[in-house]
């Protein structure tokens, strides 16, 4: 008896971040600056202070109030336990030094391929884009094939042009998927857009840092890459937006009342 198709909730489990799972890659490989984002620097591949010997971030539940939002708005797409689980067989940097650079190497990699996938499913699944789904599900695939391959094959790997290729896919179906406005890239940083005519607009890239969109229903608009960094979005409808992340919605601030996609998670913060 043929099995039910997975929705895009289940089809997605294995893009979700399970830190329980990783060697803590993402507290390691890369550097940061103190800033509002992060209250002290840390050079690359170098042990974030707060690393326990688990692997596990000692001041996990207090990350904003602790000075690190910029922890809480990243998100591996499930890169890290894949890395540490099946690149690497369970081997990890901390028990084997020698790793540590490869493993690194490979992260952001894998992390693109990962948020590529993130797209596909979703691309996969909209009814507009049954004209192109063989395409889609081709493309996603041949992704899937990427990410499994060996260390070396992963960093040797043109993510850019490999993200280019899928992001004009995406932007085909994003054509096919919604009629607003183009505002790709535009800059509506801190404006009022309560009252623009943004319902089912391709916002591709846009900054929308602090921008007021209270009560805004955004309907099928194009979210890919958007920057929503501190955006009111209290009591809007982001429910059927196109290629929103948990990183956007937990950028920006909302509450009760604010509806996002299935599957993606209402931030602790919003409350």
């Amino acid at each position: 008896m043929p099995q039910p198709p997975l929705s895009l909730v289940d089809a997605r489990a294995h893009l979700r971040a399970d830190c329980s799972r990783c060697a803590g890659l993402c507290c390691v490989a890369p550097a940061f600056a103190a800033s509002a984002d992060f209250a002290f620097d840390k050079p690359a591949g170098t042990p974030c202070r707060h690393l326990q010997d688990d692997y596990r971030c000692g001041i996990h539940a207090q990350l904003r109030e602790r000075g690190f939002p910029g922890c809480t708005v990243f998100d591996c797409f499930g890169a890290g336990q894949r890395i540490t689980l099946d690149t690497f067989g369970g081997r990890a940097w901390r028990e084997e030094p020698g790793l540590a650079a490869a493993q690194f190497a490979v992260l952001p990699v894998m992390r693109q391929l990962h948020e590529a996938l993130w797209y596909l499913l979703e691309a996969e699944a909209l009814p507009a884009a049954s004209s192109l789904r063989a395409e889609v599900r081709a493309l996603r695939e041949w992704t899937e094939r990427l990410a499994a391959g060996f260390p070396e094959e992963l960093t040797a790997l043109d993510a850019g042009a490999h993200r280019r290729l899928v992001g004009e896919l995406l932007g085909r179906i994003s054509d096919l998927a919604r009629h607003g406005a183009d505002r790709r890239s535009a800059d509506l940083m801190g404006a009022d857009l309560r009252r623009g005519d943004l319902r089912d607009a391709n916002l591709r890239g846009a900054y929308l840092i602090g921008a007021d969109l209270r009560g805004t229903d955004l309907g099928t608009a194009d979210l890919l890459g958007a920057d929503l960094r501190d955006a009111d979005v209290r009591g809007a409808d982001l429910s059927r937006c196109l290629f929103l992340t948990q990183p956007q919605v937990t950028a920006a601030t909302g509450n009760a009342s604010t509806t996002i996609p299935a599957g993606l998670l209402r931030p602790a913060h919003w409350t």
